[in-house]
Formats: structure tokens, C-alpha cells, sequence
């Protein structure tokens, strides 16, 4: 019987999970992000955000060493909860990565129109007022089916792929964090918040699930290790993809509020574009700047459809939706059914056009806090059984210490949701997020099957 191919090392994990995270949020939606916070607002809520996340990463490393299953929130919070709690907190997950993919097709048509404006010359129809134009839809598609086909041939070819979608990134970032320092200043900082204090941060901190999904994807992709991987590379690659994406995320917001007044730069589109624009007096940095939104496009794209497909795969192998979509490709090795499936999804979702933006962001930020809530709750339980007989001390560690940070990352966890739940804060959910959540919810009602599969145990 075919197996899932053996070839990731810790490079591969860090580009997997950091591309999970860095995608064109930082391109299309700086305007919506420096209206949120101001500067200094949106800059220490992504910093903050990343602080309070630590532990949720530390659980997912200790997580992933002693259960290596691509199922991931599913697997773990079967352990201790039962199947329909398991199984649904690993569908809400799949939301986080799936509807990433549609979103970055989507924003391909709009930075391709930046630069060549006549593709929206053909406007389709019209989705919440929003127009749904052919070239842009074209595009989309063509970018699916071009990543269906290199995750349909293999992992190795994926993670190639996404190793060299990384260092373009890195690179031109670092270009332009230079040109922000040489042509900015400290004036357009002014003033630092969009409003008080605390309310900027929060209105930050409420989105920043969503952007920093990512660091917990490694346990998706644990089963393709490289046999010589070391169980400790898990806990670095998660260390290092949540670390740099913060830093990626506060330092990109830093360059664009130094180069251009930050407040000239509200309501307009491509917000970072314009704002070297303005520094340098020349077309040139945007043409760069685009050139790199269109690579963190495509890692973005790439590593999210990774973990889909792999989730959606463990799901169809324990027997929670159809067992077609455990398919292993017998020569590419590669879960190719739920590859399809994933690709028929995302072709779907594109029809929806621009109108599925801004409800996608907030939706997917929940979705991500719910399954980092769910997870260091079941990592809590479980070293809580520690001297039950159920697992040995030897195993876990220092239980203490353990349950100490598990509690410190559900609490955390547990605050970005109720920012997003609870009506008593700015920014909760509004009635078309509801019904976004809703509609997913029934979606995964539908298809779930109804004999319940054995969890697979820790060792």
C-alpha cells in the first residue's frame, strides 16, 4: 500500500509554515491595518500578538513530537474530547488554510490589474456589490490549477517550490526596509495611533490570528519528515516561522508609516505601493514591491494548500469524511484526491469574487484561535494525567511546567476568540461572518460520516 513520501527537513518546515503565514495581507490591506491601530497601534498589536502566542507554539512543538499526525487539532483533541468535538474542531482549522487560497487567487487579479488596468474591462456579474471580472477570474484559475499540479507531483516539488518562493521574499523585503530608511521619516509616523491606545492595539490584535496562521501548520506535513529529521527540528521550525513572520509583519508596517504620512495612505489600494511611490518620486518601487507581493502570493497559496489537502486527507483516512479522499498517488506519493478536492474547493470559491475579502479575514482569525484554544486544552488535559497511570511522567517532562504553559496558551488563545465572539468588543463578529461560519459549520455537518474512527494514541 503507498505512503506518504519521507523528504522534508527543517529548512522545508520553516518555509512551509512562514509561507503559510506571509501571503499579500501586508500589500493589499496595509490601508485597513493602519486605519485599525495607526503605526505604532498596528505594529504592537502584531508584536503583541506574537508575544501571547508562544506558548500556543511551545504546546504545538511538545505537540507534534509525540503525536506526528497530519490530522493535527483533530488528532490531539481526540485524545481527550469525543470524536464530534475532535472532528469538528479540525474542520473549523481547515477553514483557516482553505479559504486562503481563494483569497490569494483573488488578490492575483487585483495586483495584475494594478499594473495592466484593462483587464477590468470585462466585468461578469456582481457579488455584494462587488464586480467579478473575466481576466481577473482567468488568472485565478490558471494560478489553482499551476499549484494543483506541482502538489499533485510531490512533496518534494512543493517544498522546492516554496523554499525558493521564501528567499525571494526575504530578500526584496529587506530592499525595501532599506529604501524606507533611506527616503522616509520620522514625521510621517505622526500621530502614532489611530485612536486611543489600548483601542488600537485591540482592533489590531482582533485580525492577527489570521495572519500569523501558519507557525501550527508543521504538524500537518510531520508524517513527509526526512527520516534523519530530529524531533527537536518541529520546535524550531515553528520557533523560527512564528518569530520572523512577526518580525516581517511589525518591520513591513514600520517601512510604510516612515516612508509616506500614514494618513494619506487610508482608503487607497496597494497602501504600501503608493507609499514608496511618494518617498522615491519614481514607478520603479512599486514595480519591485509588486514583484514581491506576486512571490509571497504563490508561497502563501502553496503552503496553505499544503496543509488543506494534507488535514483533509487525515480526515478521509480516520473516517470522518469519505475514505476516497485518503487516495495515495502510488508514484508521486502524495494524497492526490484530497489535492483534487481542495482544488475543486478553491476554483469554487473564486466565483464569489472580491466580496469574500474582508468576512474571510475575520472569520479565518477565529477559526485559527478556536483550534490554538483546542489544542493547548487537550495538551493541558492530558499532562494533567500524569501519575494517572494513563501516560508516563518520562514522556511529557516536568508536568508542571508543562501544564503551566499550556494554561498560559489557552488563555491567550481563549482572549482572541472572545475579541471576535463577544459583542462588548470593537470588531466582533458582524451577521455575514456569522453566516460564513454557519454555512462552513453545515458544510461539515454534511459531510461528516457517522461510524467514528479510533483516535490515535500518543507515545
Amino acid at each position: 500500500m503507498p505512503a506518504l513520501a519521507h523528504k522534508l527537513r527543517l529548512h522545508d518546515y520553516f518555509a512551509l509554515a512562514f509561507g503559510t503565514m506571509i501571503g499579500t495581507g501586508w500589500l493589499v490591506l496595509m490601508d485597513d491595518w493602519l486605519g485599525r491601530g495607526g503605526p505604532l497601534g498596528a505594529i504592537l498589536g502584531f508584536v503583541f500578538g506574537g508575544v501571547i502566542l508562544l506558548p500556543v507554539g511551545y504546546v504545538y512543538g511538545q505537540w507534534v513530537k509525540r503525536l506526528p499526525d497530519a490530522a493535527g487539532e483533530a488528532a490531539y483533541t481526540a485524545q481527550v474530547f469525543p470524536h464530534i468535538v475532535s472532528y469538528f474542531t479540525g474542520w473549523v482549522m481547515l477553514l483557516a488554510y482553505f479559504i486562503v487560497g481563494p483569497w490569494e487567487a483573488i488578490a492575483l487579479g487585483k495586483i495584475a490589474a494594478y499594473i495592466f488596468p484593462s483587464l477590468d474591462s470585462f466585468e461578469l456579474y456582481r457579488v455584494a456589490g462587488q464586480p467579478v471580472f473575466l481576466s481577473r477570474l482567468i488568472l485565478g484559475i490558471a494560478l489553482t490549477v499551476f499549484l494543483a499540479i506541482v502538489n499533485y507531483r510531490g512533496i518534494r516539488l512543493s517544498a522546492n517550490f516554496q523554499n525558493t518562493m521564501t528567499a525571494m521574499v526575504l530578500l526584496l523585503f529587506l530592499v525595501i526596509v532599506g529604501m524606507s530608511a533611506s527616503h522616509g521619516s520620522s514625521a510621517n509616523f505622526h500621530p502614532a495611533f489611530g485612536a486611543a491606545p489600548w483601542v488600537s492595539i485591540l482592533l489590531t490584535l482582533q485580525i492577527v490570528p489570521y495572519f500569523l496562521t501558519g507557525f501550527e501548520s508543521v504538524p500537518k506535513y510531520a508524517e513527509e519528515a526526512n527520516p534523519n529529521l530530529q524531533e527537536k527540528s518541529y520546535m524550531h521550525a515553528i520557533a523560527l516561522a512564528l518569530g520572523v513572520g512577526v518580525f516581517f509583519y511589525a518591520l513591513c508596517i514600520a517601512a510604510v508609516a516612515y516612508a509616506a504620512p500614514w494618513q494619506s495612505l487610508l482608503g487607497r489600494r496597494f497602501a504600501t505601493a503608493i507609499a514608496f511611490e511618494q518617498a522615491l518620486g519614481a514607478r520603479w518601487p512599486v514595480q519591485l514591491i509588486l514583484a514581491m507581493a506576486m512571490f509571497g502570493l504563490f508561497q502563501c497559496f502553496n503552503g496553505n494548500f499544503v496543509a488543506s489537502s494534507r488535514l483533509l486527507f487525515a480526515f478521509s483516512r480516520n473516517g470522518s469524511v469519505s475514505p476516497r479522499l485518503a487516495r495515495i498517488h502510488p508514484r508521486f506519493q502524495t494524497p492526490s484526491t484530497a489535492v483534487l478536492a481542495v482544488s475543486g474547493g478553491t476554483l469554487a470559491a473564486l466565483f464569489l469574487g472580491d466580496a469574500i475579502l474582508v468576512p474571510v479575514t475575520e472569520v479565518g482569525s477565529a477559526a485559527s484561535a478556536f483550534g490554538w484554544l483546542a489544542t493547548c486544552v487537550s495538551f493541558f488535559l492530558v499532562v494533567s494525567r500524569l501519575g494517572s497511570g494513563a501516560t508516563s511522567k518520562a514522556d511529557f517532562g516536568n508536568r508542571t511546567w508543562l501544564c503551566l504553559v499550556a494554561t498560559l496558551g489557552a488563555l491567550a488563545s481563549l482572549i482572541l476568540v472572545l475579541i471576535k465572539f463577544v459583542p462588548i468588543f470593537p470588531g466582533h463578529f458582524s451577521t455575514w461572518e456569522w453566516l460564513a461560519l454557519g454555512i462552513w459549520l453545515a458544510l461539515g455537518a454534511i459531510l461528516h460520516r457517522r461510524s467514528r474512527p479510533a483516535p490515535t494514541r500518543t507515545r
